[in-house]
């Protein structure tokens, strides 16, 4: 039976806060006192205003509850019904205008309960509003209700004065069980998301994150709903206990509940039609239309939800899209698409610049009766077409799946690499550095396309978009030794050899024949262990050509950060001096991604240090160590970029000189020239392949469609980044032979 209580009508607007919830000697309007900044001095009415306020259909509990500014006109108040204190800022003979329409300034036809209206708003058709600070120039048309209750959260995870804890909402994050579950609030960065989720074996540093978000909040009942400046709330049904700030767009919602709508005039939010979101914060600049359901979730600066996704116990991270498909249990880095109605993630750590393909489902494969395991990939992470994965599963940097259904738990080290089924044979197959061989094009223009596209206004994180960074460079280093591995021991064998057993036996067979090259290494049936939990064979692909492109890029890597330092040295050294600031001592160290921030390991042991320690006191603290890394972050990467050099043998103190620089900074303009070719090759072959040329009747119908080679934007952005990169060769290499 529903309980409906009875209470007299006079008691319609007072006791918001429950007197055993008022502190001593106050009233229930003394943290609204705190909220309302606006200064709009009131007054109470004249007995004109009264009369005509009722000569206009207008009642009142009390007409000494209503009070108004010097600027109020009566006659722009029509057909409603007060309730409790109700403060009232100007009403002018104005109307308001916004994409196209426009409404008079004034309240009419509504019923308005214990509010702080600003100045020149628009109150209109509002059938219940209750408990609401609302800033000026804000205009509220065809709401059924909006309405604020005395324990509001506004989506943080905190619970009110006397309330149990089961009322706390946790964002049941990476894991259907439950227990990576993290505590949404105002201000969480990726980094803050990931950190809480990962380390559950550190119960100090989870205590301290408990205690930064209740400190960050104040525990009192009784906060009102905002409503900020230049916002506009139409033809929406259910807005509860709903923080929203400045310049928002709120259209057409079914059910926006318990909710913080960040939002400014230079990052707009928007929420449109047919929208129902529970539980939970949106960042500023975010996008949110067409049929979206959320609940408990957490929506990261300037990124969008559309057509009918779903995103559930969930954290979004920046400049990300999701549309037209479901999200559950998932931590989403900055810079993550998925937009097709049929794709599918679940308990997934998707390390951003990733991409889902239509069909594509990780989730719900389940191997046993529990939930749903977990799903880790690095950047740049694309699963394609249909592609069925199981978990547990565990995929390097920049690794794409072919369409099929990978019916085991893989664990891909190799980064860079596509990964495909030889169904004819059973086999799983993994062609390392595939990017560098065939699509030079995607891989560019998606970091090109990442940094253009970063909308964030306050950059916190420093978010990695290069594909060449300290996470990729370490798989990289990691995969010459483990190539070098299955090659030898591919090749003792097939020559019936002994020592294939023997670790340092096929490291050293391997890397001789890798390092010359070898062509013997082509005919090699080259198998890796420990990728899948299958008995069915591993099978590496162009092993010899992966090898020597990781080499490549590895030299271009190191040689970029040597040019850097080099340019940056006094100028009026003298050629022998230059690099003598190179950091040779310098060791490889190994990084983490942080939310998209790339951050070494000893800092973060540091950092944990400075938690335990209670050095770090709160979420502003460790915001600002993110900052601080920021800062750190390109010297750091260069030392790292140097680092791999020196292992790699191609640099060292005794032997190097000038000419040492001189000839790896023409070997690095020989390969961006090299991958600047790439790019062109790889993107022509959508103007020259028969089959995607066939639906044209000519070569004009063609380029209109598909716009000329040569204007493509993001190449001609390239060629001038080559175009930069060589005068600055050229002008070292003359320094150098000085």
């Amino acid at each position: 039976m529903n309980q409906i209580s009875k209470s007299p009508i006079q008691s319609i607007g007072y006791g918001f806060i429950a007197p055993e919830y008022l502190p001593k000697g106050k009233d229930e309007y003394h943290l609204r006192e705190l909220q309302n900044k606006s200064q709009i001095r009131h007054r109470q009415l004249t007995a004109f205003e009264i009369e005509s306020l009722v000569r206009n259909s207008n009642t009142s509990d009390d007409w000494n509850k209503i009070l108004v500014s010097d600027s109020f006109n009566p006659e722009l108040v029509k057909n409603c019904k007060f309730f409790g204190l109700v403060r009232i800022g100007k009403l002018e003979p104005w109307y308001l205008e916004f994409h196209n329409l426009r409404i008079p300034v004034g309240l009419y036809n509504s019923t308005i309960i214990s509010c702080d209206l600003g100045d020149n708003v628009v109150i209109d058709n509002v059938n219940y509003l209750s408990h609401y600070i609302i800033g000026n120039d804000v205009i509220i048309v065809n709401v059924n209700e909006l309405a604020t209750t005395s324990t509001a959260k506004f989506g943080n995870g905190i619970i009110r004065d006397g309330e149990q804890e089961h009322l706390r909402i946790w964002l049941e994050v990476c894991n259907e069980n439950g227990r990576r579950n993290i505590l949404p609030f105002e201000g969480m960065l990726p980094g803050d998301a990931f950190l809480w989720a990962k380390y559950r074996d550190d119960k100090v540093m989870m205590q301290r994150f408990l205690e930064y978000t209740e400190k960050q909040f104040d525990r009192r009942r009784g906060f009102y709903g905002m409503i900020g400046d230049r916002t506009v709330v139409k033809n929406c049904k259910i807005v509860k206990d709903v923080w929203i700030g400045t310049d928002a767009y709120l259209k057409g919602a079914n059910k926006i509940k318990n909710v913080t709508v960040n939002s400014s005039a230079t990052a707009k939010t928007q929420v449109g039609e047919g929208c129902e979101l529970v539980n939970g914060i949106i960042g500023y600049g975010c996008r949110i239309f067409y049929g979206v359901k959320a609940v408990r979730f957490f929506m990261a600066s300037h990124s969008q939800l559309k057509y009918g996704a779903r995103l559930i116990n969930s954290y979004l991270g920046n400049n990300a899209t999701i549309s037209c498909c479901e999200v559950l249990n998932s931590l989403i880095f900055p810079f993550h698409e998925q937009h097709h109605n049929n794709s599918f993630l679940c308990a997934a750590l998707v390390m951003g610049q990733s991409n889902m393909a239509a069909g594509a489902t990780v989730g719900s494969n389940h191997n046993s009766r529990a939930n749903d395991g977990e799903l880790v990939a690095a950047r740049g992470f694309w699963p394609g077409l249909c592609v069925s994965l199981k978990h547990n599963s565990k995929f390097a940097t920049f690794n794409i799946l072919a369409k099929g259904d990978y019916e085991s738990e893989m664990h891909i080290t190799l980064p860079f690499s596509l990964i495909s089924q030889d169904n004819t044979t059973d086999r799983l197959q993994v062609m390392p550095a595939y990017w560098f061989m065939y699509n030079f094009y995607g891989l560019c223009r998606n970091e090109w396309k990442y940094a253009q596209r970063d909308q964030r206004t306050e950059k916190v994180q420093h978010i990695e978009t290069a594909f060449l960074a300290p996470d990729s460079t370490n798989e990289m280093m990691d995969a010459l030794e483990l190539l070098a591995e299955c090659t030898g021991k591919a090749y003792l064998v097939q020559t019936g050899q002994k020592g294939m057993r023997d670790r340092e036996r096929c490291l050293e067979t391997g890397r001789k024949l890798l390092e010359e090259n070898d062509p013997v290494i082509d005919q090699l049936e080259i198998l890796a262990d420990g990728f899948e939990h299958n008995k069915r064979k591993t099978v590496l692909l162009k092993v010899r050509t992966a090898y020597t492109l990781y080499k490549r890029m590895l030299r271009l890597y190191g040689t970029e950060a040597l040019i850097k330092l080099a340019m940056q040295e006094d100028p009026s050294a003298e050629g022998k001096d230059a690099g003598s600031s190179i950091p040779f001592t310098a060791k490889r160290q190994p990084w983490l991604n942080l939310g998209g921030q790339l951050v070494p390991l000893k800092d973060f042991e540091k950092l944990k240090k400075d938690i335990h320690s209670d050095r770090i006191k709160g979420w502003h603290d460790l915001h600002a160590f993110y900052a601080k890394a920021s800062d750190n972050y390109e010297d750091q990467k260069a030392r790292h970029a140097i680092s791999c050099l020196c292992e790699m043998g191609v640099i060292a103190k005794k032997s190097y000189s000038p000419d040492t620089l001189k000839t790896l900074a023409e070997e690095a303009l020989e390969t961006r020239k090299w991958i600047q070719k790439g790019i062109i090759e790889s993107r022509k072959k959508d103007y020259s392949n028969p089959y995607r040329k066939m639906v044209y009747d000519n070569e004009e119908e063609m380029t209109e469609v598909m716009g000329k080679l040569s204007d493509n934007s993001f190449i001609r952005d390239q060629q001038k980044e080559l175009e930069a990169f060589s005068r600055k060769v050229t002008a070292l290499v003359k320094r150098l032979q000085q």
